[in-house]
């Protein structure tokens, strides 16, 4: 099996609970709070951790919270490796209204970081890497770390010989998708909207959408929701798979799981559309949980034969 290694520069301690209802200007009595490590690469080792897997998580922590971060990460049985960020770690809440079952997520800004610690981190992954690994990036960079830094990080990860896997938004995805430096790029429906300036209604205008980046990124994903995801490959291939029918408890979580349930594929030895089908069913066993829960196994196997995978 590939090792796989997930670089998380902005992580948070999650938590999340549950309000009767959730209106303005009134004190909103919630119920006991689930408190998770999270960040996006912390919920990609978690979701591949779920599904039976192993990684290894480089992840920034500094403070009381990313001392509590660091102890909810090895609590779960992950391999942790530090690096120590400026300031106190930061958090992000949800908070889903008992009345309409509707979820309001609030994340709250990290430290900003200067050109030392951006320095740093990327020696840090460089240090970290190995030959024929897996390397995941998800979510967004701290404040201080601009796009500028994705090449570097990049050029650390091929220099040792290893696969880059990005899933990321905003102004670093815009820099991806226009001067490369990723081997499998991941998007939301909604990112990939920002992109093309289209509404892209449809799996044949994602597919047309993903296929002109594939000069940036050999293999490009772009995720629907429950209508599933798409994949362009370098080679003029395409694929989709669709989501599972299945219940909606909570969102949180479900494109970490993702690209969870994809890494651990194709490290697993599985083809690229293999590995989309298998995201697109951790995806669906993720909305299935509460909170900031991930995927279970058992759910990822129910769903797994419902995401069809088809060529397009």
């Amino acid at each position: 099996m590939r090792p796989i290694l997930t670089l998380t520069p902005s992580p948070a301690l999650d938590l999340s609970a549950q309000a009767p209802a959730v209106r303005p200007n009134v004190k909103l009595r919630c119920g006991v709070a689930v408190v998770e490590p999270g960040g996006g690469g912390v919920n990609v080792s978690r979701a591949v951790a779920q599904l039976g897997g192993a990684s290894r998580c480089l992840v920034a922590l500094g403070g009381a919270t990313g001392a509590a971060l660091e102890a909810g990460l090895a609590a779960r049985g992950l391999e942790v490796m530090r690096f120590e960020a400026p300031g106190d770690t930061r958090q992000s809440l949800a908070v889903t209204s008992a009345e309409t079952g509707e979820q309001y997520r609030f994340s709250l800004a990290g430290p900003e970081w200067g050109e030392a610690d951006c320095q740093g981190f990327v020696e840090a992954v460089a240090q970290a890497v190995t030959p024929g690994a897996l390397v995941v990036l998800s979510g967004s960079l701290p404040p201080g770390m601009g796009p500028e830094w994705l090449a570097p990080l990049g050029a650390a990860v091929r220099g040792a010989g290893a696969e880059l896997v990005v899933d990321t938004s905003g102004d670093a995805l815009k820099r991806l998708a226009a001067e490369g430096g990723a081997d499998v790029l991941r998007m939301d429906h909604a990112e990939a909207r920002f992109l093309s300036g289209t509404l892209l209604a449809d799996v044949a205008e994602v597919r047309a959408f993903a296929a002109t980046l594939t000069g940036a990124a050999p293999r490009v994903i772009v995720a629907m929701g429950a209508a599933g995801s798409v994949m362009a490959c370098a080679d003029g291939s395409a694929w989709h798979a669709a989501g599972a029918d299945v219940p909606v408890v909570s969102k949180v979580g479900a494109g970490d799981s993702f690209v969870g349930g994809f890494v651990l594929a194709l490290a697993r030895g599985a083809t690229p559309e293999a590995a989309l089908q298998a995201g697109m069913a951790a995806a669906s066993a993720a909305v299935m949980t509460p909170g900031t829960e991930l995927c279970r196994l058992e759910d990822y196997e129910r769903a797994l034969p419902d995401c069809v995978l088809t060529r397009l």
